[in-house]
């Protein structure tokens, strides 16, 4: 017999209405859209048409609805700290959509009311922990057929003269605060969950507003790979997702597959030495070797329902089954952490 959770949705926007809403439908047995709230009625309206939702203007009302069991923040970026603060203060689970917030001040405070082992619980929408290009390099990498992976190079390029309200710093705007998330969680995974030294850089090219659009981080991993992550709306053309270096082959992402070059395990290779001698007349460079390639393309699913929506099986078998949730929220702070570093960088304006 299923037990949905049942949840008041706070935000009917981009992401509660165009995200969350057909996510949460798409598992009626997991959750229920019990309550909603938004500023705009009309929008409130249509959800107690639909989904016989009960409906709120002011988040203070549907925090203190006795049957919300589970409050997901997809308000603008500016409101999640004190949105998500009312929530877990009335004893409530919170699910915040990404940016957690918007300086590590205010993280690291909600961090403290949501992480108590008796509850209230709080997690961070990094659904794209589970996307499956992101699974799919780390399941290669941890398979040993590239070697020691040391450098990873990923981006998220686009070019877009974007002006809405994701581009003003008074709302959280910025590139840092909308994709940065996922593609800082990346990076530290890849860097084995934290760094030693960071290089930032971030520019205003192509978007209105006041705030970066293009952000350059270089991290040294704690497991001495390099990580270069790149998020841009200025940049004209397509560029790998994935770019991976290894000893012993390399693997390169579209987007849609991976292409995928290594050295055959199955031939042994012999033990080579520098040769300090200099070379006779005719010689040519370096070891004359051949060198024997598998050469393997690996597609990226496109399946939605299994990819970054699998956060929520995750969260109903972490409040239904009190099984542990994949993304904790000491690595949900560290991202937040790297960001508010590369913020407090010079913003170069390109434009």
């Amino acid at each position: 017999m299923s037990n949905p959770i049942q949840v008041g949705l706070v935000g009917l926007g981009r992401a509660g209405d165009g995200m969350h809403r057909s996510t949460l439908l798409s598992r009626p047995d997991k959750y229920t859209i019990a309550a909603v709230c938004d500023i705009i009625e009309e929008r409130i309206n249509a959800y107690a048409e639909q989904y016989g939702s009960r409906t709120y203007t002011k988040i203070e009302d549907l925090v203190k609805d006795p049957d919300i069991e589970l409050v997901i923040i997809a308000t603008r970026s500016c409101d999640h700290y004190a949105h998500a603060k009312l929530a877990l203060e009335a004893g409530k689970d919170v699910v915040m959509e990404k940016p957690y917030c918007i300086s590590a001040e205010q993280a690291r405070e909600l961090a403290v009311l949501g992480n108590k082992p008796a509850g209230p619980h709080l997690y961070i929408h990094h659904n794209r922990r589970f996307e499956y290009g992101f699974e799919k390099a780390m399941e290669v990498i941890d398979s040993g057929k590239l070697g020691h992976v040391y450098e990873i190079k990923l981006t998220r390029n686009s070019y877009h003269r974007r002006n809405d309200w994701q581009t003003i710093s008074e709302f959280g705007g910025g590139q840092l605060l909308n994709w940065g998330p996922h593609i800082v969680d990346h990076s530290l995974q890849f860097c084995g969950g934290d760094y030693v030294n960071m290089y930032s850089n971030i520019q205003q090219v192509a978007a209105a507003g006041d705030c970066e659009d293009h952000i350059k981080i270089v991290f040294t991993g704690v497991n001495g790979r390099i990580v270069d992550m790149e998020i841009s709306g200025g940049v004209a053309q397509s560029t790998p997702e994935y770019m991976i270096y290894g000893s012993r082959g390399s693997m390169v992402s579209d987007g849609n597959q991976f292409h995928v070059k290594y050295l055959d395990p199955n031939v042994q290779l012999p033990k080579i030495e520098a040769d300090p001698n200099t070379p006779g007349t005719g010689a040519s460079f370096g070891n004359t070797e051949v060198l024997t390639w598998v050469e393997e393309d690996i597609p990226i699913s496109t399946d939605l329902c299994g990819g970054t929506i699998r956060y929520w099986d995750h969260m109903y078998e972490t409040i239904r089954e009190g099984k542990a949730f994949p993304v904790n929220l000491a690595e949900a702070l560290k991202v937040i952490e790297v960001i508010d570093k590369v913020k407090s960088g010079t913003i170069y304006a390109g434009k």
